[in-house]
Order: structure tokens, then sequence, then C-alpha cells
């Protein structure tokens, strides 16, 4: 059984994933949470895939332990130049609530609410020094109110409906999330790569 590490401590980002490689019996999943502290990455990316590989790198090499990491975040019509690849990072606040409230201040008088997610996620063995990468996106809208309870890490689950969908990510049934959402792509080509190991 492979032992992977997933490069994040933030829970609603682990629970997402292990609910997207469920499907993979050969595989034991650990975050940052289970091992001993190790100090932070800087994310010092410019795209979303730079990010991810710089994480799975960083903490594989730390921990000896295959490393997936993953970076994701918003590219908003109405404010091109921020959020991306600083989605999280973007608005200081003490708690999930919080960031959500600012972030629908922010958005509040734009007419333009369309959007992309991103999610770009990287695997490195370091007993081979090899990477693989992979990536997805969901095209969607930011509504003015969340229309569902807040997920853990992930706020903004609350508030993006996906285009030809009529509820929000954090409304949405795990399977049937994993299907349309950004993440969910970009795992489910991860999940070819990593069943492909087990040949």
């Amino acid at each position: 059984m492979k032992t992977i590490l997933i490069a994040t401590t933030n829970a609603g980002k682990r629970a997402e994933m292990v609910s997207a490689f469920q499907s993979i019996k050969n595989a034991k999943w650990l975050s940052l949470n289970d091992i001993p502290a190790v100090k932070d990455v800087e994310e010092t990316g410019t795209t979303f895939a730079e990010n991810a590989l710089l994480k799975a790198k960083y903490y594989a090499k730390k921990t000896g332990l295959m490393t997936l990491g993953e970076d994701s975040g918003l590219t908003l019509n109405a404010l091109p130049e921020q959020f991306g690849v600083r989605t999280r990072r973007q608005i200081t606040a003490k708690n999930d609530i919080d960031w959500l409230r600012i972030f629908l201040e922010m958005m509040e008088n734009e007419t333009d609410r369309s959007c992309i997610f991103t999610s770009s996620m990287a695997l490195f063995d370091p007993s081979i020094n090899a990477s693989w990468q992979t990536e997805g996106e969901t095209h969607g809208q930011i509504v003015e109110f969340p229309m569902s309870a807040l997920e853990p890490g992930i706020p903004v689950s609350s508030v993006f409906v996906p285009d030809g969908f009529d509820e929000v990510y954090s409304a949405m049934e795990n399977a049937y999330k994993n299907r349309c959402s950004h993440r969910g792509k970009a795992a489910q080509a991860m999940q070819k790569i990593i069943e492909e190991m087990g040949n």
C-alpha cells in the first residue's frame, strides 16, 4: 500500500481530495496534520501549477513520502488583478465567515460575476525524483449570498455556482461535486496516474 501525503492543513481541501480518490484501494492518505510539524513552504509560484509542484517537492523532501501538492483559486472577470494564485491570501480574516463577508463586499457592486475556478495537482515521488501534474477548470458565477453552509477552509464554495448547474459547490453531494468541480477534474486525471503506478 502506498502512503501519500496531501500537502495541506486545510480540512476542507483534504476532505475533498480524499473523497475524490476514494476508489484508489492501494493508498493510505495523510495530511500535514498527521505528521510532525514542518515549516510552511513559501508559495512563490506565478501559476497554480508552479505552486502545486513547489509544495509537492518541498514536503516530499522534508518527509521522504510521496506527496501530492495542490493549488487552486478563482480568476474573476470583474477583478482580474486580484485573487488567482493568491485567492485565499488575498483577504486577511480571522475565520471563514469573515473571509466570505469581505469577499462578497468586494463583489457587491460588480455586474459581471463570472469566474473560473482552477485546481492544479502535482505528485512527487522522492524515491525516484519524478513528478506528475494535472489540472482542472470549472467556469461559473458568484452569487450574492451563501446558498449553503460553509465548508471549513473553502468558504467560497457556498457562493460559487458552476455553469450548467443550479446549486453551489457546498450544497452538492461529494460524488456529484467531484464530477463537475475543478478539484474533482484534476483528481480524476491524477487518479489514473496513481492507479497506473500500481500496475
